[in-house]
């Protein structure tokens, strides 16, 4: 595949500081992302790595539009996005979705997953809902009796397959998938990351990985765009970022990641 998904210039949006608002007034401003500009090539499994508050969530939620920025651009193949309102976003929708950081927040617990699923597919207008629903839950691995069983009868695990058989149902184009993998065991984590993998690879998907582990984004992405206050710090390969950080920010991330040692283990 060739081409960009996506074409981000100067992008900048700030929050309102609640904490710093006077009695009368308006808050003052906080700016969580400062003039960012990248590309997104097709195909392409994209790392967005960074601390607590460096705007790597935000950064994701401005590019599927869930938050519009201050200014700047955003190009979803070759579409300004930036300033669209919900009736032109509504049939691109279909085309980028995420998948939530916790399965239970995000998943309504009075619906049965295949309600669930069904969901966006019938905001789209699309027919036979029931049988894309079995389909997206043969191609993330579960059975097609979880149709009718609620969040709360599933495992974290499960529950996180269902978010992504969610994303998927609409066959989109870019799906942003935001810590996804934090709140779960070991062996889960590598089961979904098996599936990301399987799934980009089958459905040609690009996706954008939101971490604060970069073992992770090690493991799945080919390149890596590391986040420190509202800015990008460094944009590279993975093998590059891991071998030659350039950015003394990356390095503190690297020297962070904890490393098995067998001298240790019986200790």
């Amino acid at each position: 595949m060739s081409g960009m998904i996506y074409e981000i210039r100067d992008l900048r949006l700030s929050f309102p500081d609640m904490a710093h608002k006077p009695v009368f007034g308006a808050a003052p401003q906080i700016e969580v992302l400062k003039g960012l500009s990248f590309d997104v090539p097709k195909g392409e499994v994209l790392g967005i790595v960074g601390g607590s508050g460096s705007g790597k969530s935000t950064l994701g939620r401005a590019m599927i539009r869930l938050l519009e920025p201050d200014s700047g651009t955003i190009r979803f193949e070759g579409t300004d996005i930036t300033h669209a309102d919900e009736p032109a976003l509504r049939p691109l929708r279909r085309r980028f979705q995420m998948i939530f950081q916790d399965p239970m927040s995000s998943l309504n617990p009075r619906r049965r997953v295949g309600g669930i699923i069904a969901g966006p597919l019938r905001l789209q207008g699309v027919q036979d809902t029931s049988a894309k629903v079995l389909e997206a839950l043969d191609m993330v691995g579960l059975p097609r009796s979880f149709a009718a069983r609620y969040p709360h009868e599933l495992s974290g695990g499960q529950r996180q397959r269902v978010g992504i058989a969610r994303a998927i149902a609409l066959r989109p184009d870019f799906i942003l998938a935001d810590e996804i993998v934090s709140g779960l065991d070991v062996s889960s984590q590598a089961q979904v990351l098996n599936l990301l993998e399987e799934l980009v690879r089958e459905l040609g998907l690009t996706l954008a990985f939101i971490s604060h582990d970069l073992s992770v984004i090690r493991r799945l992405c080919s390149r890596i765009i590391v986040m420190y206050r509202g800015e990008i710090v460094e944009n590279a390969p993975t093998a590059q970022v891991f071998d030659a950080p350039q950015a003394d920010y990356t390095r503190e991330l690297l020297q962070a990641i904890p490393l098995p040692d067998p001298d240790q283990i019986w200790a």
